[in-house]
């Protein structure tokens, strides 16, 4: 099983222009240590300052080699499919192979009311963009005109869904996308083993599971959801490590950790023992 990083890195009293530097240091702390590849969430409207997560990937781009850069997940339905489509084909263009694009319909009203978009709608929105996305990316006709593929992009980069229970997505995954992404902040154990089963049984290749909090020396109170995520590394060292050989075991391809940047080294850890 591979060990990613997802980003967690909170802003800090100073110039806007010091993020740069701390962020891309710790995309470089993150191809030093070894970890197979770095990870953004996207998230805008819920009473916290982020950054948009296509920003840090090309940041991330630029000062790495060799690992993966993904979302984990890109809200589809609260932006536009074809400005969406032009600007990841610029990763794609970019990173090549090493782009990791991870799509969901969003889970949380509040970035949807904040762009005026309909959260009722999301899944249908959903998969009419995907549609119109990678006619964009063949070069087809869309409504309004067409996108010129950039010489080596054409046809788009490889999808993943996020999905979290739904049967009916997680078997799209499986038949329709490159990978399933599965999230440790909201799935119970129990409906990881189930979706498992079904992404396995539709054919479905390669399986990630997102957004493990990792924390050796607490619970993750100053984590996402505050220690209360489903699935979380925490009870000190091998604590953690019993959790993760379990999530193995569950079958999935990859892990996906939130540790923030002093937390690299534990994870080292737990990935070698691993």
């Amino acid at each position: 099983m591979r060990v990613h990083v997802v980003n967690v890195m909170r802003p800090e009293p100073g110039s806007a222009a010091q993020t740069l530097e701390r962020f891309s240091e710790f995309s470089r702390k993150v191809e030093a240590h070894g970890f197979t590849g770095l990870w953004m969430t996207d998230s805008f409207g819920r009473g916290r300052p982020t950054l948009d997560p296509v920003v840090l990937m090309t940041v991330t781009a630029a000062v790495t080699k060799k690992i993966e850069v993904g979302t984990c997940v890109l809200q589809v339905p609260v932006r536009h499919p074809i400005e969406l489509a032009h600007r990841l084909e610029g990763l794609h263009a970019m990173l090549g192979d090493r782009l990791m694009l991870g799509l969901g319909s969003g889970s949380t009203k509040a970035d949807f009311d904040l762009v005026g978009a309909d959260y009722d709608a999301r899944f249908k929105t959903l998969m009419s963009s995907l549609e119109l996305m990678k006619k964009a990316w063949r070069g087809e006709p869309v409504p309004g005109g067409q996108l010129t593929p950039w010489p080596g992009t054409e046809g788009g980069p490889a999808i993943m869904l996020g999905a979290w229970r739904n049967k009916r997505w997680i078997i799209f995954s499986a038949e329709q996308c490159q990978g399933w992404i599965a999230s440790g902040l909201y799935s119970q154990p129990e409906e990881l083993e189930v979706g498992m089963k079904i992404y396995r049984d539709a054919g479905g290749k390669r399986a990630v599971l997102a957004n493990v909090i990792v924390d050796l020396k607490g619970g993750g109170e100053n984590m996402p959801l505050g220690g209360r995520a489903t699935v979380m590394l925490t009870g000190g060292e091998a604590a953690a490590l019993d959790k993760l050989r379990r999530i193995k075991a569950v079958g999935f391809d990859d892990v996906l950790c939130m540790t923030n940047p002093e937390g690299l080294d534990d994870l080292a850890r737990l990935r070698d023992a691993l």
